[in-house]
């Protein structure tokens, strides 16, 4: 039991510290009526559609058979990672940048592997990973920070992307400068890596689905539409997709919102946090997700500020930096350390460097607009 209970600890950490946090904040404020308004309903109903429309998407193959048509008709090495990296930034911006990190890293290095190049894995799942975690930022369903802090803000969609464009902009020119770097040759013409059909009937209905979610997002009507239509249809067609929902996010959202919730009602807490927060919102933002992650320093934070479009930068860029800066770059370590044990050390120095780099040039863009 001990042993059962400590593995889910290390396995599913953030969950666990968020539900530590709930329960001793619990002690302090102790549970009562005003709970249940600490949670925000809506983000976590939206939150659960599109994770079930992704998994849906994701199950079917479409994404790969994507990457795949694209992947066809290249003939360098610069031509495939170019489009290994595009990927995930493309597709993150609408499929969150943990299904892109899930679909794209695997599908990356089978392609490394049949185009004989597999000296390039360090720098592929680097960029990758940059890649998904900056393209995520310009829309509100791109990551889970996001999600939350636009339902919040109530800003529009248009003043969002907006507001998230010129990093955007920033990091795919630095994406695409960074691939000049690798060694062009020729590779082989790539078979297909899928061999299976779309089932266009499912993914007509999974698109359906997505439709639906984005007119949650733009406000059309509230998420529980969007939740209800998404588990009917799943109880009726693909009861086992169910399981692929990532449920320990959910929860995570729950107690950090019961731990914000208890903290907001402390007076010597909100005094200290306002005053370090108020004025300085990115910075800190940037500098908290660095040690607890992007989407929980977005949900402590935003219990103390009102200045969203801070917190929406600076949550987006301290997915950069450590490992954990952002909890999607976790999908491309653990691909990389079960499939090539021997890079791992090698990876975290790349990945690192990578990483605070592109946090330097995104960090001096957000100065010089202000």
């Amino acid at each position: 039991m001990i042993n059962r209970l400590i593995g889910f600890v290390k396995k599913e950490a953030v969950l666990s510290a968020a539900f530590a946090l709930a329960v001793v904040s619990a002690f302090i404020v102790p549970p009562d009526k005003d709970y249940f308004e600490y949670i925000d309903w809506n983000t976590l109903l939206l939150l659960y559609s599109l994770m079930a429309v992704m998994a849906g998407f994701q199950q079917l193959g479409v994404f790969s058979l994507v990457g795949e048509s694209l992947l066809s008709k290249i003939s360098n090495t610069r031509q495939m990672l170019m489009i290994l990296v595009f990927l995930p930034f493309f597709f993150s911006m609408l499929i969150t940048n943990d299904v892109a990190l899930i679909t794209f890293v695997p599908f990356g290095l089978v392609v490394l592997n049949m185009a004989k190049r597999e000296e390039l894995v360090i720098p592929l799942v680097v960029m990758q990973t940059i890649a998904a975690n900056l393209g995520s930022m310009l829309t509100p369903m791109g990551n889970p920070q996001n999600l939350y802090l636009y339902a919040q803000s109530g800003m529009s969609p248009s003043y969002f992307v907006a507001l998230m464009l010129p990093y955007s902009i920033t990091a795919a020119v630095c994406l695409f400068s960074a691939a000049f770097f690798i060694k062009n040759e020729n590779i082989p013409r790539l078979a297909n890596t899928h061999g299976r059909k779309l089932d266009v009937k499912m993914f007509l209905c999974y698109a359906v689905g997505f439709l639906i979610c984005l007119l949650c997002v733009a406000k059309v009507f509230g998420a529980i539409v969007a939740a209800v239509i998404v588990s009917l249809f799943l109880l009726v067609k693909n009861r086992p997709l169910f399981k692929k929902i990532d449920y320990s996010l959910l929860g995570t959202f729950i107690c950090f919102f019961i731990f914000i919730g208890n903290m907001g009602r402390i007076d010597e807490f909100c005094a200290f946090l306002e005053g370090i927060l108020i004025g300085h919102e990115s910075a800190v933002a940037i500098a908290l997700s660095q040690i607890i992650s992007n989407v929980p320093a977005a949900l402590l934070l935003s219990g103390f500020s009102r200045n969203w479009s801070a917190l929406i930068i600076g949550t987006n860029l301290g997915g950069l930096g450590t490992l954990i800066a952002s909890m999607a770059s976790l999908i491309s370590y653990k691909q990389v350390a079960r499939r090539y044990p021997r890079l791992r050390a090698k990876y975290l120095l790349w990945f690192t460097a990578g990483n605070i780099a592109m946090l330097v040039v995104l960090v001096t863009v957000m100065l010089v607009m202000r």
